[in-house]
């Protein structure tokens, strides 16, 4: 009997203290197994401190072409950033922008390297590589992150191919969610026809993106009733409140609440129970 095997992981480490603490609090009280590090996060030195203090913890690359800031420094990639030297924060708008302009796609391409190359010389060891933003189902950066990780020699890469109908149940806006559903499976079908052509491995199922932001522990729970053989991730948005409790506003209440469920006694109960083995990207191999 094939074993199931499940990737559990926060996206976002580096871009504060509060979802630093989070992740590792997440993988040494819960069930996270995994992370991924934004190269232009505020908290980037932090992140990669906390991680060298628990080797278990896999780290991959949050590559961010939207809703974020560069490493390149903003004057030297002009097409890509705003005024204010950050991307656009839209990244449907983002995508466009990389796509029609010539001058944007080398830059960008740029940009993703610099990415690879900061997060190599931090010391940390490559787990995987995905995007803020689900930004790597789009073809341009699609082809940039392929280029970088082939020259880094990493071939795992997450493929957000979530499932609509076991999301179905907990989607506040069910037809405006159908119309997003058919785009990313549009765009992750290529994307996983690319990634096998050039030799690249991801996860079999990955949950997490039409519920991106609005993650339940009863949703976690009907997922691990369901998941396939094999080696499958979901991914949440963890972190701490923090100190400020005036400015505590409905997302960072979201991301406590994420984090909640990866401590939830639960959830590995449940695993425990539906012999569910927690995982990371390393394990991939032994699906081929």
């Amino acid at each position: 009997m094939e074993l199931r095997r499940l990737i559990v992981n926060g996206d976002d480490f580096g871009i504060s203290r509060e979802v630093n603490d989070a992740v590792v609090l997440g993988y040494r009280c819960g069930v996270l197994t995994s992370t991924s590090l934004m190269a232009s996060g505020e908290a980037f030195d932090h992140a990669v401190a906390l991680a060298k203090e628990n080797p278990g913890l896999a780290v991959g690359l949050h590559v961010t072409c939207a809703n974020g800031r560069p490493v390149l420094p903003p004057e030297t990639i002009p097409h890509v950033v705003e005024k204010d030297g950050n991307f656009l924060d839209d990244p449907g708008l983002a995508g466009l922008r990389y796509f029609f302009r010539p001058g944007a796609r080398k830059e960008i391409f740029r940009e993703i390297g610099a990415q690879f190359e900061k997060f190599a010389r931090s010391g940390l060891k490559f787990s995987h590589v995905d995007g803020h933003c689900h930004i790597q189902v789009h073809p341009v950066i699609l082809e940039g992150i392929i280029q970088s990780a082939e020259a880094y020699g990493i071939r795992r890469i997450r493929v957000p191919a979530d499932s609509f109908f076991l999301a179905l149940p907990f989607l506040p806006s069910p037809v405006k969610a159908a119309g997003y559903a058919l785009v990313f499976k549009l765009l992750t079908r290529r994307m996983k026809r690319v990634l096998g052509k050039r030799g690249f491995i991801f996860p079999r199922t990955v949950y997490g993106n039409l519920l991106t932001g609005k993650m339940s522990l009863e949703y976690v729970l009907s997922l691990l009733d369901r998941l396939p053989n094999g080696t499958s991730e979901f991914y949440l948005h963890p972190a701490l409140p923090g100190r400020s409790v005036e400015k505590v506003d409905a997302q960072r209440l979201q991301r406590f609440k994420e984090f909640s469920i990866l401590i939830q006694p639960e959830v590995r109960s449940k695993m425990a129970r539906l012999g569910v083995s927690l995982s990371t990207y390393s394990d991939l191999e032994k699906d081929l």
